[in-house]
């Protein structure tokens, strides 16, 4: 039996994604562009046995979605700008306590109420440094529906594996967009849970890792009974201000991502082996960027496309090792100050031919925007 193929919208595709990976509880505040992802829920939660809960506010949706993660379940939520900037202070709640939850943030132009309905990459700074305090999360970065759906199981999967908030941050473009969609059988991709405690309750320690940097985690309700603290905390959850323990916890939030770099960094290459146009994109963009690559290479210039699906942590390494062999870089984003832009050009030289293609205006930047910037 072949694949099922099916005419879906990006919100549509992530909806799906969220539920092949094992999600069964969904609370969220309506808010364009990624209101579809909440109806979306609300007819089929209820039909597989999960859980759709409609909360008055942003800050509510994402502490249901840590209360229900700590129980147990595989949770998430999705929003846009000022949503996201409300849930900001609770993500910082689940960084520190380690829980497991899928955030989904489609960009829309802001700043505050700004264009609602236009697309936009002003968060990406938000995304990696919007808490307060020292921390790392995990930021994906679609540009296809299908995309939309790998990347929606990739970050569960993450957020399960790492005990870590993940966000899956698409533009609007890509959030509503309709293409076919070839969708996985149950059990062709890879679909992981988070680990458990298997020794004695009594011995349980919510924060201790284990040699791959991870900590089990117990669910509430079950015979392991442990406490998480937005506060400093020690291995067992409770308040600990000692300054050895306050660098071990620091480290380890930091440290569990840095192991499994290789694992979390994803990105795709487009005729990057012999570029001398090295175009770095992400989100809507990267379909301009490569019809861009496809003329210039028809004109004689060698032009390639490094594709970021994952924004944060930084493809440093991928990043690096081709922008030192092309002779100009260009980044194309949907925003005023060149966000992405500006971390590329800290993996560059000083001098570098570094070129921003920045649209602002709620409008989609085209490849006769990028040829521009070539010629």
């Amino acid at each position: 039996m072949g694949q099922e193929v099916k005419l879906m919208q990006g919100n549509q595709a992530m909806a799906a994604g969220a539920i092949y990976a094992g999600a069964r509880f969904f609370a969220g505040y309506p808010i364009t562009p990624s209101s579809e992802i909440a109806e979306e829920c609300s007819k089929v939660m209820p039909r597989i046995g999960g859980i759709y809960m409609q909360m008055e506010d942003e800050i509510a949706s994402i502490a249901a979605v840590i209360g229900a993660s700590l129980a147990g379940a595989k949770s998430f939520t999705a929003t846009s700008g000022p949503g996201f900037s409300l849930m900001q202070e609770n993500l910082g709640l689940a960084v520190m306590g380690e829980v497991p939850c899928v955030v989904i943030n489609v960009q829309r132009r802001g700043p505050s109420t700004g264009l609602s309905t236009k697309p936009a990459h002003g968060d990406v700074m938000q995304l990696r440094w919007g808490r307060h305090g020292d921390q790392s999360v995990i930021a994906l970065c679609p540009a296809t529906v299908a995309e939309c759906f790998t990347m929606t199981v990739a970050a569960f999967n993450f957020a399960e594996k790492f005990r870590v908030p993940v966000i899956v941050a698409p533009d609007e473009i890509v959030a509503h967009m309709r293409e076919p969609v070839s969708l996985p059988e149950p059990g062709e991709l890879e679909v992981d849970d988070r680990k458990k405690p298997a020794g004695p309750p009594e011995d349980y320690k919510p924060f201790v890792a284990d040699d791959d940097g991870v900590a089990p985690l117990a669910s509430y309700g079950s015979d392991y009974v442990f406490h998480i603290s937005s506060s400093m905390h020690g291995p067992d959850g409770r308040s600990n201000n000692d300054p050895a323990n306050a660098e071990w916890r620091i480290a380890q939030l930091h440290r569990k991502l840095e192991m499994h770099r290789h694992e979390i960094v994803i990105t795709k290459n487009f005729a990057t082996e012999d570029a001398d146009v090295l175009l770095i994109s992400y989100g809507a963009p990267t379909r301009a960027s490569r019809a861009a690559a496809l003329e210039m290479r028809k004109r004689g210039i060698k032009a390639g496309v490094l594709q970021l699906l994952t924004l944060w942590p930084f493809a440093d390494e991928e990043v690096e090792a081709l922008a030192g062999r092309a002779k100009t870089v260009i980044v194309p984003e949907m925003n005023y100050s060149g966000q992405m832009a500006g971390e590329v050009q800290r993996f560059l030289g000083r001098g570098s031919d570094l070129r921003k293609v920045n649209s602002y205006n709620g409008e989609v930047i085209t490849p006769q925007d990028i040829m521009k910037a070539i010629l």
